[in-house]
């Protein structure tokens, strides 16, 4: 999927380039007798929500499912890092009071290399990433909201964009259960989602940000590529692309996208939150057993760590003073998308990096906002400290070898992670009430 990377620091000459290309595409279509059908003419109106604690009103993103959970957060528009996430808070039916989740969540890097060692991209710092929101038409945001953005930098001419919605969707099953031992009935939800999104443009690439929040108190956070091909750079004669069109002429260069997302959480409004790493051993069956055993063992991540997945290993972030209804202490346990790890450089060579807070690390490579002589990369953040503020940077990479089918436009394709409650609340938080009681031990 190669893309078409811009040098300099010019807002939108990017989106001008590509602009040209499909000016000149709708004359050929036009030309042709092709039609286009255009979406409704304006997104539903909502009533403004109340303000969330540290934001006004405009700022402030609130709402409550059709299932019965609310959630609440402010957000801000970064120059580079486009839109971050403050003040998350979650409140699922039965609890008098929202529970904070984060401090804040943004993404971290983009990092784009070549196969051919050409080129190397940094598409939230080097590019004009933030710059180029894309105005999103009423038929992107079904059944919500656009809000306007004021974009930092922008183009003096248009410096608001109508760039981000919030909008629920539905996931499907939240649950299914058939009681065949009491009354006979088959219980079951349908899941809501509240998704808040952008769509930013580098070169021939839109990014759609995408974060997602569920009923059931589960974050997704995702990042999906998608816009076009590059045309000028069919280019790969080096044995490592792939024939894009007729025959065997136009090699479309391979890369990888590495992306990174940088969460700060603030459990219970406290951000001295504890980290945890679980790992099993799965051992074969001895003497009479009759299947293999499996032991779990806790290790408490006291100093700064860089890790990577593996078959029965996950991470939690614990609350360091909240717990639920039935006294076990609230976590968020961290649950990783599909990811093809980049070993090309130090900064991609783990899936996550737990760091101290540093309120100038912003960025997981390319990070300039620290004093002269500060490491600029995640990797190099990670030196032993002890972890009173933990924040957790996620790398998620995809390899695109580039097909017929990605062209035109492009397929999404989405690489991502999320954040699934453990103990935040004593049950399911979608529980019905005629199974409220069967809590623990129950028959």
């Amino acid at each position: 999927m190669p893309e078409k990377h811009l040098t300099g620091a010019v807002p939108g000459l990017g989106r001008t380039a590509r602009k040209s290309a499909a000016v000149a595409l709708s004359l050929a279509a036009l030309a042709a007798g092709a039609t286009t059908v255009a979406g409704p003419a304006a997104a539903r109106p909502r009533t403004a929500p109340a303000a969330a604690p540290g934001c006004s009103a405009a700022y402030t993103i609130e709402q409550k499912l059709t299932t019965g959970t609310t959630w609440r957060m402010c957000w801000r528009y970064d120059s580079k890092a486009g839109l971050v996430l403050q003040n998350v808070s979650y409140q699922p039916k039965g609890e008098n009071k929202p529970i904070k989740v984060l401090n804040s969540a943004r993404l971290g890097q983009i990092h784009v290399p070549y196969d051919d060692g050409k080129h190397e991209w940094y598409d939230l710092t080097d590019q004009t990433f933030a710059q180029d929101l894309m105005e999103l038409s009423p038929g992107e945001c079904p059944g919500g909201t656009i809000k306007t953005v004021k974009v930092p930098d922008g183009d003096p001419r248009h410096p608001n964009v109508k760039g981000l919605c919030t909008t629920t969707r539905s996931r499907g099953h939240a649950y299914r259960m058939h009681d065949s031992l009491q009354s006979g009935r088959t219980y079951q939800q349908q899941g809501k989602d509240l998704l808040v999104y952008t769509v930013n443009q580098v070169g021939w690439y839109e990014y759609i940000s995408e974060w997602r929040f569920q009923d059931d108190g589960t974050i997704a956070m995702n990042v999906g590529a998608t816009g076009s091909l590059s045309w000028e750079d069919y280019n790969a004669q080096d044995g490592r692309g792939w024939p894009i069109g007729k025959g065997a002429r136009d090699y479309s260069t391979s890369h990888s996208h590495n992306v990174f997302w940088r969460l700060d959480f603030g459990l219970d409004g406290s951000s001295r939150t504890k980290v945890e790493q679980y790992d099993s051993t799965v051992s074969a069956p001895s003497g009479s057993q009759e299947g293999p055993t499996a032991k779990t063992t806790r290790t408490k991540v006291t100093k700064e760590l860089a890790g990577d997945s593996k078959a029965y290993r996950w991470w939690r972030v614990v609350s360091a003073t909240g717990k639920n209804k039935d006294g076990h202490a609230r976590s968020y346990e961290l649950v990783p998308g599909p990811t093809t790890r980049y070993p090309g450089r130090d900064f991609t060579r783990h899936d996550i990096y737990v760091t101290e807070y540093d309120k100038c690390e912003l960025f997981a490579v390319k990070n300039s906002a620290c004093d002269t002589g500060h490491p600029k990369s995640v990797d190099k953040w990670v030196n032993g400290q002890n972890l009173t503020h933990p924040v957790i940077w996620m790398n998620v990479g995809f390899h695109h070898i580039a097909r017929d089918e990605d062209q035109q436009p492009m397929p999404v394709h989405w690489q991502g992670f999320s954040i699934a409650p453990r103990d935040v609340t004593a049950m399911n938080p979608l529980t019905p009430k005629e199974l409220a009681w069967q809590n623990g031990h129950w028959e």
